[in-house]
């Protein structure tokens, strides 16, 4: 009975499966005459690719359920080389007629079938295992998301997987074809074969299905949403066995309902250290090569490529279709010049596969069909919409799409509906409620901006917005927090282009100005600091033209000082910016910007190594804290006078403020995080685990150093990050855990590299340096450091000037390289003493000494001269670590000489007072000197003491 798709022997029916009877079909219908195997295939294996296997499988299958060839009976033959034959005789009869609502479409066979699926699905097989899962224990499931992210694809996948369970009776019905929302049942019901007799054909199709178990794909509901809805509903309460998958844009919301939310592609997040292999585990970046190699280019992806890949599929959301465009780019333009594309609005008009339907042709055509689907309103504000960069709330959506005809409310009515469809996203950070506009929704919607009148209005609130919004969080306050950097941090991007409008051609710089002022300081924590120099040099300009308040004026001129100081080395322009900043909020009376500007002025003066000077403003700033009262301004007026005695070589005075700091910046609740571009907690636990290994407490000091990282990775500061692993280095160095030096000197490399802090990276390299000579690699060692202390002298940055002289001086001294080592040693001191700079003078004036020493070995006192003013220097810097140093050359010396019993107290005095770190190299080395001192010193004794004893002469009488 074909028309009703059944087999019966003596009215017993034969259960045979689908693709088997359309090939038994084909072949009565066709009595007495060759089939082609073509011909065959294409009418049960419909848009599939199968092997001419899978027909002799079936046609096996069918003689065995005819019982062909039993009792000499024979229903099909083969002819070879040209198909096969149904050779028993057919009568043909009219068939019963069915329910008069619906009859089985004879030729309606083949409508049913799945289109074909992919060969290779990529990263979707856990979506199609939990969709098959979800669909057999809930029956009806709709798989949401925007356009182009593979739910078509996915649903084909989910019906293919499910052929089987259901006995082939899987049906797939594509209604973006359907215009008429009245026509979805009847286009339901031409793809299940049923005629439908009735106005009303809901009732007949319910009928049909009210006892048949089938599994229904309804793909691309969303332009007939309430029809689909309405169908959906009905099948799920009235067909019982009836199993329903739905794709849309946009959930159908009714009774039932499983959603199930396509997500993207996932792919790695871009950075400059992705390797190839990293990329290509995640499936947006296998997709985009494989569809690259598609598309004729023909090189491997390589760790330098990866991050251009990473980057590309992170601009397009994962989403696959639009992967798909892009990568079929790369054959003609290479991956660069693609990524370099997607800036462009030509990526719209990207062709796709020509077999495609219209609307997945183009990404235009694509978000056309969506976009064509909205209200008038929800046009107008998704086009507003499109001028975000990134996320945005709804307080802000509201103050830029909301005007006189669109009320607020009509507004966050809009981006509900919107989110709805796939066209917003939701974007929840640190549980606050932020949407945003996928990449190529963006675009798009930029462009029907673009097209109105109204993008400057547009533009304007956007920029309104964001420099109301920035002017109200930081109040009268200098200094930027935490909760600053995190609540504004997620906008930069739409702050930018507010910027970008606010000083163009049609912009209003009156705008710009006010949020220059507002912005510039958030740039510059975030490390952009050209970017935060461009906006306050821009407000400046602009402010030099009108009468610009003398506040505004200030916060851009101290932002200018802060921003100039790490993107114009240490120039006399930056000293004048200070000076200039400094000198207005004086006339200004402001002591928080005094403050503010005096902690740079200090810093400023350490780096380029006048440190009696970063002092002298340290002592002058402390007075200015207190007046202030406020606990975070004064934790950084003692962590920044801590950090300068701690350099200037005054170990208690730094202990007790960097302890003091640490103190009063916990009762502000760790709510500061930088003045000038320095995160003062993070510098005074870097300048204490400084001092307190030159104290003597190593083991403490390396807990501190530890601490100061952890706190700076926490916070996530670039420029506290490497500070705090300078001074941990310089700590692990000092104490010969060369290891975990070494690991932490990459880790500044890397860091200060990736992010364009140049000094840091100069002081990274030229403890590489140290590093090598530590380890017994002088020439190598001396060689790094000569140029990186060229480095540092041709930008003026002196920070640890005096230590890498002195490792520069031990290297050439190791090398053989006396004079040179002499040279830079006594060149080291002079200038120490010059800028009155003692913190580096114990260990330079040890150096001088074992110089001396191998110069002149006849004549040590000169070498002694120096071990002694070494000595004296660490001990009044409280340099116990020093004085541990200086005692060891000393006694060495004085051992030399045979003063042991000298030496061996005066090794020994010191040795005594340490309390901790006796793991140390130089403790161990000290006790093992002392131990043979002390040795050397009891023989001596012993020596001393037998000659001092009278003779005894004993007197024989001669017999």
């Amino acid at each position: 009975m074909p028309a009703r798709r059944l087999l019966l022997k003596d009215g017993d029916t034969v259960k045979v499966g689908s693709r088997a009877l359309d090939v038994l079909i084909a072949l009565t219908e066709s009595e007495g005459e060759v089939v082609g195997r073509r011909e065959l295939l294409k009418r049960a294996w419909p848009n599939v690719v199968v092997t001419e296997g899978s027909l002799r499988v079936t046609i096996a299958g069918l003689r065995k359920d005819l019982g062909d060839g039993r009792n000499g009976v024979r229903y099909i033959t083969t002819v070879t080389g040209r198909g096969y034959c149904f050779v028993a005789s057919v009568t043909r009869s009219l068939a019963e007629p069915l329910e008069p609502a619906a009859l089985r479409h004879p030729q309606g066979a083949a409508d049913h079938r799945l289109p074909a699926r992919l060969a290779r699905l990529v990263g979707r097989d856990a979506a199609v295992k939990a969709l098959s899962t979800l669909l057999v224990s809930r029956r009806f499931v709709s798989v949401v998301g925007p356009g182009g992210m593979g739910k078509t694809t996915v649903a084909v996948s989910v019906g293919h997987a499910m052929l089987d369970a259901f006995g082939d009776d899987v049906y797939f019905v594509d209604l973006s074809a359907v215009a008429d929302p009245a026509q979805v049942p009847s286009a339901v019901a031409a793809v299940l074969g049923v005629f439908l007799q009735t106005q009303d054909p809901l009732p007949s199709l319910l009928a049909f299905l009210a006892d048949r178990r089938v599994l229904l794909i309804l793909d691309n509901c969303e332009h007939v949403i309430n029809a689909a809805a309405l169908l959906a509903e009905r099948l799920y309460n009235e067909a019982p066995l009836a199993y329903i998958m739905t794709t849309s844009r946009e959930a159908l919301r009714v009774e039932g309902e499983h959603v199930h939310f396509l997500a993207p592609l996932d792919y790695p997040p871009p950075g400059e250290q992705l390797t190839a292999a990293e990329a290509q585990a995640t499936s947006a970046v296998q997709l985009f090569m494989e569809r690259a190699f598609a598309a004729g280019y023909t090189t491997e992806l390589t760790d330098a490529d990866a991050p251009i890949v990473a980057g590309i599929c992170n601009r397009l959301d994962g989403i696959a279709f639009a992967i798909e465009l892009a990568a079929s780019r790369v054959g003609a333009y290479g991956l660069q010049a693609t990524a370099d594309l997607l800036n462009n609005r030509f990526k719209l008009l990207w062709q796709g596969r020509r077999s495609a339907p219209p609307r997945h042709q183009t990404l235009t055509a694509m978000l056309d069909w969506s976009f064509n689907l909205l209200s008038a309103r929800d046009r107008l504000v998704l086009a507003r919409l499109s001028i975000f960069v990134g996320v945005f709330t709804l307080e802000a959506a509201q103050a830029v799409a909301a005007d006189d005809q669109t009320e607020a409310m009509e507004v966050a009515d809009a981006i509900t509906s919107l989110t709805d469809k796939s066209l917003i996203w939701v974007a929840p950070i640190d549980g606050i409620g932020h949407h945003r506009l996928l990449d190529s929704t963006l675009a798009f919607a930029a462009e029907k901006l673009a097209q109105t009148a109204e993008v400057n209005a547009v533009s304007k609130q956007h920029a309104l917005y964001y420099a109301q919004y920035l002017s109200s969080r930081a109040g009268k306050r200098v200094a930027i927090t935490i909760e600053d950097v995190a609540a504004a941090g997620p906008y930069l991007g739409g702050i930018r282009a507010a910027l970008e409008w606010s000083f163009s051609s049609v912009g209003e710089t009156a705008i710009g100005v006010r949020l220059a002022a507002a912005s510039a300081p958030l740039f510059f924590q975030h490390s952009l600091f050209v970017e935060s120099r461009r906006w306050c040099e821009q407000g400046l300009a602009a402010l030099e033209k009108s009468a610009g308040d003398d506040a505004t004026r200030l916060a851009l001129q101290s932002t200018l000082a802060a921003s100039s100081m790490f993107t114009l080395d240490n120039s006399d322009e930056v000293r004048r910016s200070i000076d200039d900043a400094l000198s207005l909020a004086e006339a200004l009376g402001d002591q928080e910007y005094q403050m503010h500007l005096l902690v740079g002025l200090g810093i400023f003066l350490t780096r380029i190594g006048d440190i009696r000077g970063a002092l002298a403003v340290a002592q002058r700033n402390i007075t200015i804290t207190q007046t202030i009262g406020s606990p975070s301004m004064i934790a950084t007026g003692e962590s920044a006078l801590g950090a300068a005695y701690h350099l200037i070589g005054d170990q208690m005075a730094a202990r007790r403020h960097c302890e003091r700091g640490l103190t009063k910046a916990k009762e502000a609740g760790a709510r500061q995080v930088a003045f000038f571009g320095y995160d003062h907690r993070i510098r005074a636990l870097g300048a204490l685990a400084g001092c307190l290994w030159l104290s003597g407490f190593s083991d403490t000091a390396v807990k501190t150093a530890r601490l100061a990282i952890d706190e700076a990775l926490e916070r996530n500061h670039p420029v506290g990050l490497c500070i705090s692993m300078i001074y941990a280095a310089s700590v692990f160095l000092q104490r010969s855990d060369l290891n975990e030096a070494q690991q932490l000197i990459e880790r500044i490399i890397a860091h200060a590299t990736r992010h364009a802090l140049v000094p840091y990276q100069t002081i990274g390299r030229a403890l590489t340096g140290e590093l090598a000579i530590a380890r017994g690699e002088p020439a190598v060692g001396a060689s790094i450091l000569r140029r990186a202390l060229g480095d540092m002298q041709a930008v003026q940055h002196h920070t640890l000037a005096a230590a890498f002289h002195r490792a520069l001086a031990e290297g050439l001294l190791q090398s053989g390289e006396v004079d040179e080592a002499a040279s830079v040693i006594d060149g080291a001191v002079a200038r120490s003493e010059t800028l009155a700079e003692p913190s580096g003078l114990p260990e330079l004036l040890r150096v001088r000494g074992d110089i001396w020493l191998s110069v002149t070995p006849d004549d040590p006192a000169s070498a002694e001269r120096a071990f002694q003013q070494s000595l004296q220097q660490a001990k009044a810097q409280s340099a116990l670590s020093l004085e541990l140093r200086s005692a060891m050359g000393l006694a060495r010396l004085w051992s030399k000489q045979g003063k042991t019993a000298a030496a061996a107290d005066l090794l020994g005095g010191v040795r005594q007072r340490f309390t901790e770190g006796f793991q140390t190299a130089d403790l161990m080395r000290a006790d093992q000197f002392l131990a043979a001192l002390r040795q050397d010193s009891a023989a001596a004794s012993i020596r001393r003491h037998r000659r001092a004893e009278p003779m005894k002469i004993t007197a024989f009488n001669a017999r």
